[in-house]
């Protein structure tokens, strides 16, 4: 008798297994399925992405290349694959060098429209930041001092890593139109700056001689003079050093 109610119990829960199979082994399956999709997707998307990261190196090498051999044509269609194809850092780099070739053929106002994109396309300061500055310095002798107090202010904030650079920036833009007062202050606070370089405190200190001596009209065609230079401090800096050396991180003023 014993053995029939066993059985009997033996039945019920298997039916009531068969049940709960029927009820969730779909579901599980579903889960199960889009899992699989998912994980074949991620996969596909990081072999994809490390193929145009691939190619975007390619492009950028082939650019530099092309720049070491006087090749400003080849270099542009290399840097503009490389921008297309590769990662922030390679957009932001390959725009900039496209800046830099824009500069040497005398089109200023292309190069600081791609300085800008530059400086969009990345959220790394050094990027960023680097073709900000570069974009005010080749305005500084055409651009309003509005303008150019605008593009340089940001940059001098404190956790900003060419702060120094683009406070300097900012007094030679002063003293170009006339505030001599104005330029004296942001001389002052490079001056005393600690992280400031060692010939930018230097030049900042002459400076603020020759404004005290009186001597800030004669200041002024000498700034506008240096205005003039900023392209090529610009072409400089977007310009990639040979191979085994590094490349200038920013623009210094002559």
């Amino acid at each position: 008798m014993v053995d029939v109610f066993d059985q009997v119990e033996e039945e019920l829960r298997s039916d009531r297994y068969k049940r709960l199979a029927r009820t969730w082994l779909p579901v599980v399956g579903g889960v199960l399925l889009v899992a699989l999709i998912a994980a074949l997707a991620w996969w596909g998307w990081q072999k994809m992405e490390t193929s145009k990261a691939d190619r975007a190196s390619i492009a950028y090498q082939r650019g530099l290349e092309a720049l070491e051999a006087n090749n400003p044509v080849g270099a542009e269609a290399a840097f503009v694959q490389a921008a297309d194809e590769g990662n922030a850092a390679y957009k932001a780099l390959a725009l900039q060098h496209r800046a830099g070739i824009a500069v040497q053929a005398n089109r200023i106002p292309d190069a600081v429209a791609l300085f800008e994109e530059a400086a969009k396309a990345s959220r790394d300061p050094l990027l960023a930041d680097a073709a900000r500055l570069k974009a005010a310095l080749l305005l500084m002798d055409t651009a309003s001092f509005e303008d150019i107090q605008a593009r340089l202010e940001p940059l001098m904030e404190d956790d900003r890593p060419f702060r120094a650079f683009a406070r300097d920036a900012l007094a030679m833009a002063q003293l170009q139109h006339g505030k001599a007062a104005e330029a004296r202050s942001t001389l002052v606070v490079l001056k005393n700056s600690l992280d400031t370089p060692r010939e930018l405190s230097q030049r900042a200190d002459l400076t603020i001689a020759a404004i005290d001596a009186g001597m800030a009209p004669n200041l002024a065609p000498t700034i506008e003079a240096m205005g003039a230079l900023e392209a090529s401090a610009a072409r400089a800096a977007a310009t990639p050093a040979p191979r085994g050396q590094a490349a200038p991180a920013a623009p210094a003023r002559p």
